[in-house]
C-alpha cells in the first residue's frame, strides 16, 4: 500500500514537472519572439532614418535583416503559446494560413526594399517602406491584442 502511495506521488510529481517545463519553454519561446519583434521594430526605424541620410547602403542591410526576421516568425508561434507576457491571440493558431501569409508579406516588402535600396530606387524605396508598415499593421491588427495576457 505504501508502495502504491510512493508510485503515485512520482507520478503525479513527474506529471507536475512536464506541465511546469512547459510554462518555461513557453515563456522562452515568447521571449524570443518578443526580441525578434523588437529587433525588427528598431531595423524600420534605421531603414527610415537611413532613408532620410539617403544612406542606401543601410537601408539595403536593414532590409535584408527584416526580411530574414520575418522568416522565421511563424517558427516563435508554437499553437498555444498565448499564455505568459504576451500580446498574441488565439486568432493566430484559429487562422494559421493568414498568419503565414502576412509573415510572407513583410519578407517580400522587405525584400523588395532591399533592392530597391541597392538600386538607389528612391521611389521603390518609398513603395517599399509603406508596404512593409502595411504588413506589421494588418498583422498587429488582426493576431495582436491591445493588453498582455497576463
Amino acid at each position: 500500500m505504501v508502495r502504491g502511495k510512493w508510485i503515485l506521488a512520482a507520478v503525479l510529481g513527474s506529471m507536475m514537472g512536464m506541465g511546469a517545463s512547459q510554462v518555461f519553454a513557453q515563456a522562452d519561446v515568447i521571449e524570443k519572439r518578443q526580441k525578434l519583434m523588437k529587433g525588427q521594430s528598431a531595423a524600420v526605424k534605421a531603414i527610415k532614418a537611413a532613408i532620410e541620410a539617403k544612406d542606401f547602403a543601410t537601408v539595403e542591410t536593414k532590409a535584408k535583416d527584416l526580411m530574414s526576421s520575418a522568416e522565421q516568425i511563424p517558427s516563435l508561434f508554437p499553437k498555444g503559446s498565448t499564455k505568459g507576457k504576451t500580446k498574441a491571440t488565439a486568432a493566430i493558431w484559429e487562422k494559421w494560413d493568414e498568419f503565414e501569409k502576412q509573415s510572407k508579406n513583410l519578407s517580400k516588402a522587405s525584400g523588395e526594399l532591399a533592392a530597391a535600396a541597392k538600386n538607389k530606387d528612391e521611389a521603390k524605396v518609398e513603395t517599399s517602406v509603406k508596404a512593409i508598415s502595411g504588413a506589421c499593421g494588418s498583422c498587429h491588427k488582426a493576431f495582436r491584442a491591445d493588453k498582455y495576457s497576463e
